[in-house]
């Protein structure tokens, strides 16, 4: 096609494949589903949804380059632009970027055309033109021919005459006139000399926006003066407006008060160790380790109920969050990020709670570093946003943790970008939290609401109305938790990415999200670099003669598992603390071990000898442990020493237990085994549970998981990017398909069809060109319906027709196909140079 394209449907048709390809990885919406052809391609571009989608995506001066279009003449050559961005004296960097802003919006087809008639599409203009109900980022209000449409022609003539100008005999040229006084810099200036300072003032209030202002039934005299030149002109029956041409003369030509052709700098930069960075970073993620393991044994039998409305209560949160030793809004993330991993979920029962998951238990025989993988890769991809539990829904209810209605679709592509602004730092170079955001907000300018009219009562200008604070969207309060989770988890370490966290967001596809088999890959790569800054279990302890051990690391599984039954965790931190009481050992001694595989277990992997306070606790409790056997008669107490009997029936602390003696070795007691069993060992016996036939019960509870799960599937933020080899084979379908929509037909007597209308010819007429063009090995070009009655064009070679069907090589979808005859609508002849 040779020419200046028309539409923008020619111009997409000049594009090499590469150009279309890039256009469709940006805006992936295109795709779904593949278009027929370049015009399907080119009117779906300018529908009003997939039009926000793309003017969302873009960076602030690319959006900045798209407002400037949106107020410019339509079409806008190239130096006009410039001098809406750079203003009347020009700017260095504006020039420099202007270039790449143009490029950015042509490659996404929000503009079309050559330089020198550079087109917004129609939709954009539509959303990006300043009107009373949706002001402009850029300040400016209407044109002057908008502004006074529908005023009387006595009026304009007034008007034009004040500003002295020539009177005109139409409407039209009058505001030709004035519009073309405002642009005009000289008599402009000219003008604005002879106004008073009062109403210099009032047009400064109003020219950076919004343009819009209130005046009383009778303006002061700086006002009607204003009114009656046109700088200011009625927008309503107490509004006035600031004419588009009017601030731009006064703005100095510039459209946006101030450009940003360039992101803002990450600064300031605090350059450290990137040795001590990784340290930080490994630390951290030791205990992040620690913390869900901590959460998986605390819910070992089972967690809190499920609320009717689907989460936690903030009663069984705050229970978490004491048991973890943190806050309720880490507790949050804790539990969400044990959820995303898959390692807790709901049980589906009845009673419905939580708890954790089959793949609890194979996490849990994981080395150190694999673990955190799988927590990272969970972390990265997921959708739900911990950081607004608590915080109200759309019907003024708190949203509870685990619970719905936490997904936030933008997640992971913030928390990729804020980690990939670090990574392309120096290693070990650190950046405040609000440098990072302030470039986000660059890359993904926010949407805020429209700000308010300013109010201009008489005697008195007005002033701008403030926007929303961009530091309360949705975007940045992403990114705060996205900096702060990643602290958690040990992806960065003092501020700055770790050498690990580099490798966690390194993705082999240039897509902004990678596939989950891409994000596993990386973290399993990530958590290799991890493991050698993690420290080595330990597999001894050091008994100490306070009747305290002290773990000098982190134990061996078997050994802490075993430790924690027979000692109590009284600190954390760098070496853990246990300590020894007579109920800590008791539990042991119930879980079915004997004092002197407990001494046995002690002497095998301490450091230092069995301390004499340690073995005597050990044999005391050992000693009494069993003396007393309680039963399920109702219950019943049962001791070989008759006068241990006598004494318990004596005391009075064992009334509530309502006791009597059946034998002189045999107590009756009117409650269950396991209240008796607790009222002994409150009156400072150690009974021991048996069965009915009287073997000494071991009281180990078994481990409560929930049926299989799945991990919860995140939320897209739209569709998904598409891989390369859908790309080109979707370009292939468009090419494909606008050749049988604009292939040449050889002229026919009958009238042609109207441009992408099938053609149409009778069931006699359809079989005889078919036949034909077997013999002359010629293509053509048929309508046809498919069995879901979706109408398409494509041009054919037919190689057999036979029993109502025609075999026949298809240039469209690029195979050979059979199609049925009586679902051809049509078929015409091609020229001999269409294919």
């Amino acid at each position: 096609m040779t020419g200046t394209p028309r539409t923008l449907a020619e111009e997409l048709r000049t594009r090499t494949d590469r150009g279309l390809v890039g256009l469709l990885r940006a805006r992936p919406d295109l795709l779904n589903p593949v278009p027929g052809d370049v015009t399907q391609l080119a009117t779906r571009a300018g529908t009003r949804a997939s039009v926000v989608r793309a003017v969302e995506r873009l960076d602030r001066f690319v959006l900045q380059t798209a407002e400037a279009l949106a107020v410019a003449p339509d079409p806008c050559p190239y130096d006009t632009l410039g001098a809406l961005m750079g203003g009347d004296a020009g700017d260095p960097t504006v020039a420099a970027e202007l270039p790449r802003a143009v490029a950015e919006l042509r490659a996404q087809a929000l503009v079309w055309g050559p330089d020198d008639r550079l087109r917004l599409v129609r939709t954009a203009r539509e959303l990006l033109t300043p009107s009373p109900a949706h002001p402009s980022p850029t300040g400016l209000g209407p044109t002057v021919a908008e502004a006074m449409a529908g005023m009387s022609p006595g009026r304009l003539q007034e008007i034009i005459a004040a500003a002295g100008l020539p009177t005109t005999h139409d409407p039209v040229t009058a505001v030709a006139a004035l519009a073309g006084l405002f642009t005009d810099r000289v008599r402009m200036a000219a003008l604005l000399d002879t106004a008073p300072a009062d109403s210099v003032a009032v047009l400064d209030k109003l020219l950076w926006g919004p343009p819009y202002g209130a005046v009383t039934d009778r303006p002061a005299p700086h006002l009607q003066w204003l009114l009656d030149r046109g700088l200011l002109i009625p927008a309503g029956a107490r509004n006035v407006v600031l004419p588009r041409e009017a601030a731009l003369h006064l703005r100095g030509g510039r459209a946006h008060h101030t450009p940003e052709p360039v992101p803002p700098a990450l600064s300031p930069a605090t350059e450290r160790d990137p040795q001590l960075v990784d340290n930080a970073a490994a630390s951290q993620a030791f205990t992040a380790l620690a913390t869900v393991e901590e959460l998986l044994k605390e819910w070992d039998l089972g967690g809190p109920a499920v609320l009717r409305a689907g989460g936690m209560s903030v009663r069984d949160l705050k229970r978490t969050a004491t048991a973890l030793d943190t806050t309720e809004q880490l507790a949050a993330f804790w539990l969400e990020l044990a959820y995303a991993a898959g390692l807790i979920a709901s049980d589906g029962e009845a009673d419905e709670r939580f708890a954790a998951t089959p793949a609890a238990e194979e996490w849990l025989q994981l080395p150190d570093h694999e673990r955190w993988a799988a927590l990272a890769a969970g972390w990265l991809a997921a959708t739900r946003a911990p950081g607004v539990v608590g915080t109200a829904d759309a019907k003024g209810r708190a949203l509870a943790a685990l619970g719905p209605h936490l997904d936030r679709s933008p997640a992971p592509e913030v928390r990729r970008r804020a980690l990939a602004l670090l990574a392309a730092l120096p290693p070990g170079t650190a950046v405040p939290a609000s440098a990072v955001l302030t470039r986000l907000r660059w890359e993904r300018p926010l949407r805020s609401g429209a700000p308010a009219a300013g109010r201009l009562p008489a005697g008195d200008g007005a002033t701008a109305a403030p926007g929303p604070d961009p530091a309360d969207d949705l975007r940045s309060r992403l990114a705060q938790w996205a900096l702060a989770e990643a602290e958690l988890l040990g992806v960065t370490g003092r501020g700055a990415l770790s050498t690990h966290g580099r490798t966690l967001i390194d993705s082999p596809s240039d897509s902004a999200a990678p596939t989950p088999a891409e994000t596993t890959a990386a973290a399993t790569r990530a958590a290799a670099l991890l493991a050698p800054l993690l420290p080595e279990p330990v597999d001894h302890v050091l008994l100490q003669a306070d009747l305290t051990a002290v773990a000098p690391g982190p134990l061996r599984r078997p050994l802490a598992e075993a430790l924690g039954v027979l000692a109590d965790i009284e600190s954390k931190g760098g070496a853990t603390v246990y300590r020894f009481t007579p109920g800590s050992v008791r539990r042991a001694l119930d879980a079915g071990r004997s004092a002197a595989e407990l001494q046995e277990f002690l002497a095998a992997h301490s450091r230092t000898p069995v301390p004499q306070p340690l073995a005597y606790l050990i044999d005391d409790v050992a000693r009494k442990h069993g003396q007393l056997r309680i039963g399920a008669a109702a219950a019943y107490v049962r001791c070989d020493d008759d006068a241990l009997l006598a004494e318990i029936l004596a005391d009075r602390r064992a009334a509530a237990l309502r006791l009597r003696r059946l034998a002189p070795t045999v107590l009756a007691a009117q409650t269950s085994p396991d209240q008796l069993l607790d009222g002994l060992r409150a009156m400072g016996y150690a009974p021991a549970a048996e069965s009915a036939a009287g073997d000494v019960l071991i009281a180990r509870a078994d481990s409560y998981r929930t049926p299989p799960r799945t991990a919860p599937a995140p939320v897209p933020d739209g569709p998904p990017s598409p891989d390369p080899t859908l790309l080109s084979a979707a370009v292939r379908a468009i090419r494909a398909g606008d050749l049988a929509a604009t292939a040449e037909r050889k002229p026919v007597q009958a009238p042609a069809p109207a441009p992408g209308a099938l053609p149409r010819t009778t069931s006699a007429e359809t079989l005889a060109t078919m036949q034909a063009a077997v013999l002359t090995n010629s293509a053509l070009w048929i309508g046809y319906v498919n069995a879901d009655g979706a109408a398409s064009q494509r041009v054919i070679a037919p190689v057999r027709v036979e029993g109502g069907f025609v075999t026949a090589y298809d240039h469209t979808s690029d195979e050979v196909r059979t199609y049925p005859l009586h679902r051809i609508t049509g078929v015409a002849e091609l020229a001999d140079d269409s294919v």
